[in-house]
C-alpha cells in the first residue's frame, strides 16, 4: 500500500476514535444523600419531653377512667329503671300476667345482687268500683307482686306494700286506655339505693 494511502487510513481511524470518545458521556458519581443535622437535646429539652409524655399518659388514663365511670353510671341508671318499672293488671284482677312476671324476674335478679336494697310496692286501681273495694284491690295487687318475689327467695322484710286504690291515677279520664294505665303496681326504692351493684 502506498505510504500516502496508509497515512490517510490511519488518519481516518484516529478521527473515528476521537469522535466516538467525544460522543461518550463521562461517568458522573452520584450526589451524596443530604445529611439531616442531628437534633441536639440538652437537659431542659429532655425534661420537657418527659413532662409531655407524663401529660399524655395522664390524659389517656383520665379518659379511660371517665369512660369506665360513664359506663357504670349508665348501668346503674338502667338497674334503677328496672327496679321502678311498673307492672300492669287486667280489670278487677290481681293475678300476674306473663309480662308482669318477666318484669318481676328482672327485679329479683337485682335484689339478689343487692341485699341492702329495700323496696315498696304500691297497688293501684282504676276509678270503677267503690273507694273501699279499690283499696282492697290495690292491696291484693301489691301483695301478689310481693308474694311472687318472696317465693323466689327474697326476704319479705325487704319489701313493704301499700294500697292507693284509685287515689293516685296515672292517667285522667274515663277511657279504657286511662283505666288500663291506672291498674298497676308501682315500685319505689326506700333503702340501699346509694350503693347499687349491677348484676353480672
Amino acid at each position: 500500500m502506498p505510504r500516502a494511502t496508509r497515512l490517510t487510513a490511519l488518519a481516518i481511524v484516529a478521527a473515528a476514535s476521537l469522535m466516538g470518545a467525544c460522543k461518550k458521556k463521562p461517568e458522573v458519581a452520584p450526589a451524596p444523600a443530604p445529611v439531616t443535622p442531628t437534633e441536639t437535646c440538652d437537659a431542659a429539652c429532655m425534661e420537657r419531653r418527659r413532662a409531655e409524655e407524663v401529660a399524655r399518659t395522664a390524659a389517656a388514663e383520665k379518659a379511660r377512667l371517665d369512660s369506665i365511670a360513664a359506663a357504670r353510671a349508665g348501668a346503674v341508671a338502667a338497674v334503677r329503671a328496672t327496679l321502678v318499672e311498673k307492672i300492669m293488671f287486667n280489670y278487677d284482677q290481681s293475678d300476674l300476667s306473663d309480662a308482669a312476671k318477666a318484669t318481676l324476674d328482672a327485679k329479683i335478679a337485682i335484689l339478689r345482687a343487692n341485699p341492702q336494697l329495700r323496696i315498696r310496692i304500691g297497688g293501684h286501681a282504676d276509678s270503677r268500683g267503690s273507694d273501699e273495694y279499690n283499696l282492697a284491690l290495690g292491696q291484693r295487687r301489691a301483695a301478689q307482686a310481693k308474694r311472687y318475689i318472696t317465693d323466689q327467695g327474697i326476704d319479705g322484710l325487704r319489701i313493704d306494700i301499700a294500697s292507693f286504690g284509685e287515689e293516685q291515677p296515672a292517667a285522667q279520664g274515663d277511657s279504657e286506655d286511662a283505666y288500663a294505665q291506672n291498674r298497676r303496681g308501682e315500685f319505689e326504692i326506700i333503702a340501699g339505693g346509694d350503693t347499687i351493684t349491677v348484676p353480672q
